[in-house]
């Protein structure tokens, strides 16, 4: 999680109140005052999403609105992806670079309309993206809700059939209680479902009528465990300074076949070489949680580093990822020594996603 100062004035979602009624611990994260868990506690959440449905908030993730008949050209010259790899009516994940092809942030873009992109960056980095896009910062307009699970689209077409029938990475409107919505296909628990933007004035209604309906409140706990059995990258860990996509496994992200774009030469370079080291996943053989910054070790040889590490819910073991040397030469399934507080945890590369558990013959 971001670090916020003691001094610093955390902003707050729509649905703060909401939180704090049914009994959330709330912590600071990226400049907001946020959900950590509620009272069944992050385990109880972790697993209704992978059996059944919950709801996050997520409103402070950033709404960056691009607007006009350059907006394509625009943000085609200042991100990864492709955009001619999708269309109005679509989602797409990408990465807006620096120069030297490290990844400033990963962001989601959904393309309302022809001229109408809005830009979803990570909560802390939103004035960085502003100032790299330009675009209106349009995060306090709307709460951001995301419902994740098998049971995920059933139990929302219960409130709004028309947003649980958005496909995936697609984007739609779609109407509630007199008000403009947005759905998208998106999610980052590694399960079915949607995340809807909902104006702020309406957004109170439409949480507590999705809860109504037996979904779970969910805190950034159960995302981040989530998100860590999905094998799915998180800023400030998995990507951010001195990281490029291909480090991360994230080359799918690379406009290769488009023009000129920030980071290109640098990223170009670092195809033709190799990346120095490789993202890849962790299992504990016991139950302890494992924590990023532990060391990576095969033998007595240093290896690599933990980036994220926590416990599974699903597997009940430590789970991790991190980077690994490309000299290591490591396969998966190699047995890999984490030395975490002075312990050595014996631990297998596994390749992610960490949960469902691969089938080793594929």
């Amino acid at each position: 999680m971001d670090n916020d100062g003691a001094d610093t004035v955390l902003r707050v979602s729509p649905l703060y109140a909401s939180h704090i009624a049914l009994g959330a611990k709330m912590v600071p994260f990226g400049g907001w005052q946020m959900p950590l868990a509620y009272p069944s506690g992050t385990v109880a959440e972790h697993r209704a999403c992978r059996t059944s449905a919950v709801a996050f908030d997520v409103s402070h993730l950033g709404t960056v609105r691009v607007l006009g008949r350059d907006a394509f050209d625009h943000l085609q010259h200042s991100l990864s992806n492709d955009l001619t790899r999708i269309a109005p009516g679509r989602a797409q994940y990408t990465h807006l670079l620096d120069e030297d092809g490290f990844v400033v942030d990963d962001i989601i873009v959904w393309w309302v309309d022809d001229e109408r992109f809005d830009v979803m960056p990570n909560a802390s980095n939103t004035s960085s993206v502003v100032a790299a896009i330009g675009g209106s910062d349009v995060t306090d307009e709307r709460a951001l809700i995301a419902i994740q699970g098998p049971e995920a689209r059933a139990r929302l077409a219960q409130v709004s059939s028309e947003a649980a029938t958005v496909h995936r990475f697609a984007v739609k409107r779609f109407d509630w209680a007199g008000a403009t919505c947005l759905v998208a296909g998106t999610g980052y628990t590694g399960e079915e479902g949607v995340e809807c933007a909902v104006p702020a004035e309406v957004a109170v209604d439409f949480w507590d009528a999705v809860l109504d309906q037996g979904v779970v409140p969910a805190g950034l706990g159960a995302r981040d465990t989530l998100r860590l059995e999905a094998g799915l990258p998180l800023h400030g860990h998995e990507l951010g300074p001195g990281i490029t996509p291909l480090q991360a496994g994230l080359g799918w992200v690379i406009g290769w076949d488009k023009g000129d774009f920030t980071g290109r030469a640098a990223l170009e370079e670092e195809r033709a070489n190799g990346p120095a080291r490789r993202l890849r996943g962790f299992v504990a053989d016991g139950r302890q949680p494992l924590r990023d910054g532990s060391l990576l070790f095969e033998g007595q040889e240093q290896v690599g580093i933990l980036t994220s590490g926590n416990f599974s819910p699903m597997r009940e073991r430590g789970v991790g990822l991190g980077f690994v040397d490309a000299d290591a030469r490591l396969l998966d399934g190699d047995a890999i020594t984490i030395v975490q507080r002075g312990r050595e945890l014996p631990a297998r590369l596994v390749r992610p996603p960490l949960w469902p558990i691969r089938d080793e013959s594929e």
